[in-house]
């Protein structure tokens, strides 16, 4: 990782109406529209809906660095993230995200290791921690044998 602090640049563009295109040196362009719940199309992503992804990408990221750091042996984690955006004192704002794990370990590995190690990466998330809202990790713990992708809830 390099030095603190970072900067992260992105620029957008629109017009009176329509959607907004986001852009970001070496990246592809994004189109990004109100959500319907804001008389948007539905169908683009919207800055709320970035968010969430932003919270559930970080998350999976900084769980890969943990386990790496723990030798925590792992085959896939799943992630869905619900951020409930409310108006309190006449201002919107997200009060609450709830993050969704399914971890699929090999048979045999410790629970409590991938229950540490999934709890420290929704406390690390820096996407997450950059928020005021309240935060809520769901987690489960899937224990798969390596010759057969059938695999048991823990």
């Amino acid at each position: 990782m390099q030095p603190l602090p970072h900067v992260y640049s992105v620029a957008a563009t629109g017009s009176a109406e329509g959607g907004v295109t986001l852009t970001a040196a070496g990246l592809p362009a994004l189109k990004s529209a109100p959500p319907t719940e804001f008389g948007g199309p539905g169908d683009q992503w919207s800055p709320e809906s970035l968010l969430a992804a932003a919270i559930a990408s970080c998350f999976i990221l900084t769980f890969r660095a943990l386990a790496r750091a723990s030798r925590l042996p792992w085959t896939n984690l799943g992630c869905s993230v619900e951020a409930t955006l409310e108006r309190v004192e006449s201002v919107a704002h997200f009060t609450r995200v709830v993050t969704r794990a399914t971890l699929t370990v090999p048979d045999g590995t410790s629970t409590v290791l991938c229950e540490r190690v999934l709890n420290k990466a929704e406390e690390g998330c820096l996407v997450a921690n950059s928020l005021r809202a309240k935060r809520e990790l769901q987690m489960e713990i899937v224990k798969a044998t390596v010759d057969s992708p059938e695999s048991e809830p823990a």
